[in-house]
């Protein structure tokens, strides 16, 4: 750029001005930008090149560029970058492919301990392998350009998703045996009327791992104006845990439960014999569950076969617990009261549990389905 001995002026209209000082002030504004304005602004000001350099912190020949494109075609013209023609690329198609290819393979099938690639590792494996590949100018790529290369494709490889695969060749039946007991149960006239029904349905499962968790110093409760939340020390103390073995039954919405220590057949006994005593004797009781060992080990099974007739078991598709009702009640005692819960003892843990759902059945809620138009032909 040659040296300027002489000044010309730059005009700017009202409206330039404004749009530049609102420019100039922009936190949203691309960078290049509100510097050029600011440029533009100071020159048009009367500042010199060596005051601008200094005010706006760019170099010179940046200076220069930008009013001389404002004085050749305007303010508009300053702002923006001139249009040149791009480069050939340097890394072609057939070595994109290749840095997919890599990049769609496990490290550990490469001889690394890791799982997933992390964006260094991956760059730094391509340097070292491109020349053998044939792509030596992929031995200096950069960890940006690897990066731009997995945007186009789409690729994370640093993450993983999962999914659920369907192990179970019976699941479309057994979903659509579990829904047509709900459609009878919430959709036929009368069924709803659990006292004068012959058949009572509920959804039985269990609630696992509950912990008894003690704080060790006292809560802070919330004070107006100093302090708007609970206070709790972060630290707390294990008591043990305790489960929820607990039948929702779907005609009045009441929860029967037991909280125990464990969940084993001889706790899921002592909810059947509960359910047992709870309906009339002469009435069926069909169970929704789940294929847990608990539900079908031999010794449920002698207790069953102590009541011939009485229980009648629907079961979900493995890894289909979602079709299970209990599932909604667990999902409101969890954000209700075991939400941060803390207790002094487990016996304290069981009765605030018991207590729970004590007042859950005081407003027991009864499931509403609507549009239930699916094809269970």
């Amino acid at each position: 750029m040659a040296r300027r001995t002489e000044r010309a002026a730059l005009e700017l209209s009202e409206a330039d001005r404004e749009m530049l000082t609102r420019l100039s002030r922009s936190a949203t504004a691309p960078a290049r930008e509100v510097t050029r304005a600011k440029v533009l602004l100071g020159y048009a000001a009367g500042a010199s090149i060596t005051q601008l350099r200094r005010d706006v912190g760019v170099s010179r020949p940046t200076i220069y560029k930008c009013i001389d494109k404002a004085l050749a075609a305007g303010v508009a013209a300053g702002l923006r970058d001139r249009r040149h023609r791009p480069r050939e690329p340097e890394i072609l198609a057939d070595a994109k492919a290749w840095v997919v290819s890599v990049a769609c393979r496990q490290p550990k099938t490469l001889g690394f301990a890791a799982e997933l690639w992390t964006l260094s590792a991956l760059t730094q494996y391509l340097r070292g392998a491109a020349a053998a590949a044939g792509f030596a100018r992929l031995s200096r790529v950069s960890r940006s350009s690897v990066w731009r290369i997995l945007k186009e494709h789409e690729l994370q490889p640093h993450r993983v998703r999962y999914y659920l695969e369907r192990r179970d060749p019976e699941f479309d039946r057994k979903m659509r045996e579990v829904l047509m007991v709900y459609r009878e149960v919430f959709l036929t006239p009368g069924a709803r009327d659990g006292a004068a029904a012959t058949t009572h349905t509920v959804s039985v499962d269990e609630k696992p791992g509950i912990q008894a968790l003690g704080t060790r110093a006292a809560d802070l409760p919330p004070a107006p104006g100093r302090q708007p939340t609970l206070s709790r020390d972060h630290e707390y103390v294990r008591h043990g845990t305790l489960s929820i073995l607990a039948a929702l039954d779907l005609h009045t919405g009441e929860i029967i439960a037991n909280v125990e220590a464990r969940h084993r057949s001889r706790e899921f006994i002592a909810l059947l014999e509960r359910l047992h005593r709870h309906y009339p004797p002469d009435a069926v009781i069909r169970v929704v569950l789940d294929n847990h060992s608990a539900h079908i080990s031999r010794e449920t099974m002698a207790y069953l076969a102590t009541r011939p007739g009485r229980f009648q078991y629907v079961h979900t598709p493995k890894h289909g617990s979602w079709l299970n009702l209990i599932e909604c009640a667990f999902s409101k005692m969890a954000r209700t009261f075991l939400r941060h819960i803390r207790v002094a003892s487990i016996d304290e843990l069981r009765s605030r549990i018991l207590q729970g759902i004590a007042e859950m059945n005081a407003a027991p809620v009864q499931f509403r389905w609507r549009n239930f138009d699916l094809d269970l032909a």
